[in-house]
C-alpha cells in the first residue's frame, strides 16, 4: 500500500505511529472475523461467539428489528436472527460497528464536520449497496458492498485529527484550484486519504478487498482486477453522493468526464443514476441506524 510513498515524509511517520495505536478490534469482532473467514461455519458456531457479548448481541438484534430490515414480526433470538441475515452479512455488521465504535469520536474532527463526514459516508454506502443490487450482485455480498461505501473516507481522519491547521490548508487548496482533494493532500502531506484508509484497513486485517476499497476509491483503474466492480461502483457512488451534496464530500470531484468514465466502467447511464436519487434518499434513513448503534452501544 505504500510503495509509491516517500518513507522519509514526516507527516507518514506520524499517521503510521496515529494508526499504530489504534486500538484492535474488539476480541469478539475478531473471533466473529475468525469465525465467519470459515467455510465450515455454522449459524451456531457464530451464535456461540457473539452470545458471549451482550453489547454486540444487542447491537445485532437492534439491527435486524429496525427499518434497515424492515420485517414484519420482531425476532428476539439470536440465531434466528443469524440464520435470517446470513453469515457473510452479520460479518459485514460486526465489523461496520466494531470499525465505527473506533473512528466515531468528535475529537477527531477538528476541521472537518462530523455531522457532514457521517451523512456523506452513508449515502456512499447506501449508493453503493443500490448500485451492486443494480448491477446483481449476490445477496451475500451486497453487505460487504454497504460497508466499503461507508467505510471509504476513514483515511481522512487521522489527516484531520493529526494535522487540523495543514488539512485547512489542503481543503482551501481544493477549493480554490477546483481539483480532488486528494490531489490537495497529495500536495501538503506527500499522502492521500485514500492510502491512509488502505493502512488503517490492513491494521485491522480487513479483507482485501476492502482494503483496495478504501485505498483506490480515487484511482479505481490501480485497484486488482478482482476488485474491480466493487471499488468502480464505491467511486461512483462517492461521486453521486457529491452531485447531491450530501455531507463532506469532496465537491470538487464531480465532474462530467469521470462521471462518465465510471459509469461505462460500472455499466449504468445517467438517467439510472438520476432515478436512483429518490430511493438513495429513503435508504439513508434507514441506514441511520448504524451510526446511532455504534454510538450508543
Amino acid at each position: 500500500m505504500l510503495e509509491s510513498c516517500n518513507h522519509h515524509n514526516p507527516y507518514l511517520k506520524q499517521i503510521q505511529t496515529y494508526i499504530a495505536r489504534l486500538p484492535s478490534l474488539s476480541t469478539t469482532a475478531a473471533k466473529v472475523l475468525q469465525t465467519c473467514n470459515n467455510p465450515e461455519a455454522s449459524p451456531n458456531d457464530l451464535n456461540r461467539v457473539i452470545s458471549l457479548d451482550l453489547v454486540l448481541t444487542g447491537q445485532v438484534l437492534r439491527l435486524i428489528n429496525s427499518a434497515y430490515y424492515s420485517l414484519r414480526h420482531p425476532i428476539s433470538s439470536l440465531t434466528r436472527a443469524i440464520i435470517m441475515l446470513g453469515i457473510n452479512t452479520v460479518k459485514n455488521l460486526v465489523l461496520s460497528f466494531a470499525i465505527l465504535e473506533q473512528m466515531r469520536n468528535k475529537r477527531s474532527f477538528p476541521v472537518l464536520s462530523v455531522e457532514d463526514f457521517w451523512a456523506h459516508s452513508l449515502c456512499v454506502g447506501v449508493t453503493t449497496k443500490c448500485l451492486a443490487v443494480a448491477k446483481g450482485v449476490s445477496l451475500t455480498e451486497q453487505e460487504e458492498f454497504f460497508v466499503c461505501g461507508l467505510l471509504h473516507d476513514l483515511g481522512k481522519i487521522p489527516l484531520n485529527h493529526q494535522f487540523p491547521e495543514k488539512y485547512f490548508q489542503a481543503l482551501d487548496m481544493a477549493k480554490r484550484s477546483q481539483r480532488a482533494l486528494f490531489h490537495a493532500e497529495g500536495v501538503v502531506f506527500g499522502i492521500d486519504h485514500g492510502v491512509i484508509g488502505g493502512m488503517i484497513a490492513e491494521k485491522w486485517q480487513l479483507s482485501p478487498a476492502l482494503i483496495e476499497a478504501l485505498c483506490f476509491h480515487h484511482r479505481p483503474e490501480e485497484a486488482h482486477e478482482d476488485n474491480h466492480q466493487l471499488v468502480f461502483i464505491v467511486a461512483l457512488a462517492d461521486i453521486f453522493a457529491q452531485l447531491l451534496g450530501m455531507g463532506s464530500g469532496d465537491k470538487t470531484l464531480a465532474n462530467n468526464s469521470l462521471c462518465g468514465y465510471l459509469l461505462e466502467r460500472v455499466g449504468v447511464d445517467w438517467s439510472f443514476l438520476y432515478d436512483l436519487r429518490d430511493t438513495v434518499l429513503g435508504e439513508i434513513n434507514k441506514a441511520k441506524i448504524f451510526l446511532e448503534i455504534a454510538e450508543k452501544g
